[in-house]
């Protein structure tokens, strides 16, 4: 079932069998759509002409010159896989330092499995922070540098 208001406010439910079917074959005769001038109906050719031309002009500013991008694929391609590799290497190096020292610790401390435990956790967290490093998503500690040159703590 469909409420439907008429021009004169009165609220009426219409039922499935009330509703006229729409074939395909007879044209949409409901008039324009919304407040626009014309709504309804589709652009124009011109108006398409147009956008299509601000696009493509568009698109010309933002792509690379043939002699601006490198002219080796072969380059970029291999500079992408060994990134890869530095920061899976990171990220495994971590995980195995920690994995390492924790049974390490647990083997002559005594304390099987909390020190495995603990120190892989640690290990894994500072895999995570020596990839963000290396990528460049979280800046490096420089420690006490960074506060000096801050002007923080001077008062005026």
């Amino acid at each position: 079932m469909l409420r439907a208001t008429s021009k004169r406010g009165e609220t009426r439910i219409l039922r499935a069998k009330d509703m006229p079917l729409a074939t395909g074959n007879d044209p949409d005769k409901s008039g324009p759509v919304g407040a626009a001038k014309g709504a309804g109906g589709g652009p124009t050719s011109e108006e398409l002409e147009l956008r299509r031309r601000a696009l493509e002009s568009k698109l010309g500013s933002r792509r690379v010159a043939p002699g601006e991008g490198s002219d080796d694929k072969g380059t970029d391609t291999a500079s992408g896989v060994a990134q890869a590799m530095k920061l899976s290497s990171e990220f495994i190096a971590g995980v195995l330092v920690g994995a390492g020292l924790g049974w390490l610790a647990d083997r002559f401390l005594g304390t099987s499995p909390w020190g495995l435990i603990i120190l892989l956790l640690l290990g894994f967290c500072a895999g995570t922070l020596n990839v963000l490093r290396a990528a460049g998503r979280v800046a490096e500690n420089r420690g006490l540098e960074s506060g000096k040159d801050t002007g923080r703590d001077k008062t005026e």
